[in-house]
């Protein structure tokens, strides 16, 4: 029995580092700024060498982000998780991450910086720039979306339970790729008005746009680590995770085709 137990144990490690090992640090920068991402390399390059760029919740590079990039690095995606805030400030609280993804939100061309410098490494780690989609959860929902409205060289978005709000003074744009929102027909993080103002300005930009909802999910419906509180606005939601998952691996099929 303890034989089995030490052996079972040994697996899992090895299974553990296996995973982990899928990917690797890289190191960039936003002028005097280091920032640092994860890159994912598939095992097998399908002929299109499709890249998929992950944008992080609000506190950053996190279990979930990693997850993701593994799972879609298996399924055969070049992936890239970006590194937002740069090494040294990555938030150690929820004070501090709203803080700090807020400074971005409001300072939206610095978002947009951030992303494009994510999307280079993306294609620089053997992704066809020509096969691209950007995807971010909660704060990274919202960076997608910013990522649209600034006509980056992608094909398609997604945006998992993320904001969707803009400053009305702001210019609308032709939007170009293809959009898909993934939202939590229960998180009142997002405001009734706030998804008016959004779905009119993806008919003023004339966005190819889709908008899912699923029933009983709250914001960061994705996160296993959110708890299952409704209550408090944020729960994990598996049913809903798995079918925005599916949506999202259709959308690429449309994209990517």
């Amino acid at each position: 029995m303890k034989t089995k137990t030490f052996l079972a144990l040994i697996l899992t490690i090895s299974t553990t580092v296996l995973t982990q090992a899928q990917l690797k640090t890289v190191a960039y920068t936003d002028g005097n700024q280091k920032l640092e991402g994860l890159s994912g390399t598939p095992k097998k390059s399908p002929p299109k060498k499709a890249g998929v760029l992950i944008l992080p919740a609000w506190m950053g590079i996190d279990a979930n982000s990693k997850e993701r990039a593994e799972s879609l690095s298996k399924l055969g995606y070049y992936t890239f998780v970006a590194d937002i805030y740069g090494v040294g400030n990555k938030p150690t609280n929820t004070q501090e991450a709203g803080k700090k993804a807020g400074h971005f939100k409001t300072n939206y061309k610095e978002y947009q910086k951030r992303i494009q410098l994510a999307l280079e490494q993306l294609i620089k780690s053997g992704a066809n720039p020509n096969e691209i989609a950007v995807i971010g959860y909660c704060f990274g929902g919202s960076g997608a979306l910013e990522a649209a409205r600034a006509n980056m060289h992608v094909k398609g978005i997604v945006s998992f339970h993320g904001g969707l709000g803009r400053d009305a003074s702001r210019t609308i744009e032709t939007i170009k790729p293809k959009v898909l929102v993934l939202h939590g027909a229960d998180d009142f993080f997002v405001p009734e008005a706030e998804i008016k103002a959004f779905q009119e300005e993806m008919r003023t930009s004339k966005a190819d746009w889709q908008m899912v909802y699923y029933a009983d999910a709250v914001h960061a419906f994705t996160h296993k680590d959110a708890g299952s509180d409704k209550s408090k606005g944020v729960a994990y939601n598996e049913k809903a995770d798995k079918r925005s998952w599916r949506a999202m691996l259709d959308f690429f099929d449309e994209l990517f085709q």
